[in-house]
Order: structure tokens, then sequence, then C-alpha cells
């Protein structure tokens, strides 16, 4: 186990008994601790997790159900192991009223005070006070110098439409930032908790364009979230194309049909 019991051993006093992976891990090392006493813990390891715990703290404040931090240490933090189960009963309520706690969490302006990074790709966080004028730096153009042939005049052409697409100044609401299904924990229901936060202040529907990726929210959620502003399902293909366009940086070429799908539903 080497330098990562000791590390343990030091921040908690318990030298771990096991340490074994976890999934999940795919832009971090996260692994399972079972302490002595019998205890267990998550070790989260990377260059950004420093960052990851005070998201987690601001979302704990803001009255969402997140994992506890125990303690941070530079590259290494140490939080609360969960028991994962299957959503049951009212789970799909709960996270909708646990998103809703966290969105009616409000800022001055769009962004946050650091930036961050899903592995290689920077996700920086320079605050505006426009939102589409944050949307397209932050989240799209940001990516064109990176992107296959024919992709980035789409993307630029796109940028230029936004203030007609995006309300102005929505309220800057605190959001998870990276908020598909894989990052909800069900434990025994109806508990849920958010998971791997990339957080920013920001339209609340940025969160609900990311829960409907690869999926849709159960039911029990949207009576328990509350309505959203009329038009946000043809805004959702804008907020939608920034994961997309992570996706496709990290993961490579199986990704440029969705980039392409929803560069043509929004007509550019």
């Amino acid at each position: 186990m080497g330098g990562l019991a000791d590390r343990i051993l030091r921040l908690t006093g318990e030298r771990p008994a096991k340490i074994g992976a976890l999934h999940g891990g795919d832009l971090s090392d996260v692994s399972l601790v079972t302490l002595q006493d019998g205890g267990r813990l998550v070790a989260k390891s990377g260059p950004m997790v420093d960052r990851e715990a005070r998201m987690l703290t601001a979302m704990s404040d803001a009255g969402a159900q997140v994992p506890s931090v125990i303690a941070s240490d530079g590259d290494l933090i140490l939080m609360e192991a969960l028991y994962e189960e299957r959503a049951g009963d009212g789970s799909w309520a709960a996270l909708g009223t646990n998103l809703r706690n966290l969105h009616d969490v409000t800022g001055e302006a769009y962004g946050w005070s650091e930036d961050y990074a899903f592995g290689r790709v920077t996700i920086p966080n320079a605050t505006s006070g426009d939102w589409p004028d944050f949307w397209a730096a932050n989240r799209l153009l940001t990516h064109v110098d990176h992107l296959p042939g024919g992709l980035a005049p789409r993307i630029a052409n796109l940028c230029e439409n936004l203030p007609r697409l995006l309300p102005a100044r929505p309220a800057p609401a605190l959001l998870h930032g990276d908020l598909w299904t894989g990052n909800l924990l069900f434990g025994a229901a109806p508990s849920v908790w958010l998971i791997d936060p990339a957080c920013f202040y920001g339209d609340r529907e940025v969160d609900i364009a990311m829960l409907h990726l690869f999926g849709q929210p159960g039911g029990g959620f949207d009576e328990a979230y509350g309505p959203l502003d009329a038009g946000w399902e043809e805004r959702r293909a804008v907020y939608t194309l920034w994961p997309a366009l992570v996706h496709l940086r990290l993961f490579g070429s199986g990704y440029r049909g969705l980039v392409d799908r929803l560069l043509s539903q929004l007509d550019v």
C-alpha cells in the first residue's frame, strides 16, 4: 500500500487494512479504503481534487446531499464511503429536491473562482456578467483549436448567434456542472448523493440538460424540482453541446456524430 497508506495514516490517525480500486476512476485514481477498525472511506487522488473538495463543501453548504469531505491534502482527498443501491421509491423525487436546493443558491456573476479540468481538457471559469458571452468563451470557443476539420467554423458561427438563443442574464445558480446520471449515487431509497462536481454559477438549465444526455430523470423528478422556463427544451442542444465536445476531445471520434447532430439541430 506504500505511500497512500502512510498519507491516510497521517490524515486520519488510522492505518488502512485494505485499499482497493473503485470504478469511476477514468480521470482520477479512486480507491475504497478499509481501516483497521472496519471503517471505510474513499481516497481520490489527482491534480484537481483539492478544487473538487472546495466544490463539495460549497454544495453541502447549499443544502445539497454530497459525500462528506474528511480531509484534503494537496492531490489527495478523503471522503465518506457510501453504499450504492438502485434507485427506488422516491429516489428521483429526492434528486429533484436536492438539485433545487443547489440551484436556489445564486452568485453575483457567471463562472467560478478557479478553473477546472476533465483530464487534459481545461474548463475555464473566468467570470462574466453576460451569460451568452460566458458560454461562448468558456464552454464552446475554448475547444475550437482542438477539434477535427469543419467543426471550428460551425462552433464560431453558433457563438455569434448565442445572444438570440440564450437568455442574457438568467439567475446565476450554483451548478453541479457535470450532472450526467453516472454522477448520481443512489443509496437506500430515497437517498441520493451528487458526486464528482465541476461547479460554477450559471443557468440552471445546464444541469437539467446534462441529466438528459445519456438518459433522463425518473418519475417524480419533474414534480419535485419544479417548472422550467418556456423554451428550455430548445435551449437544451446548446447546453448539451459542451459535454459532447468534451467527450469528443477525451474519448475520440465516436462522439463526432453527436456533435454534428447537435450543431445541425441548431442550424449551423
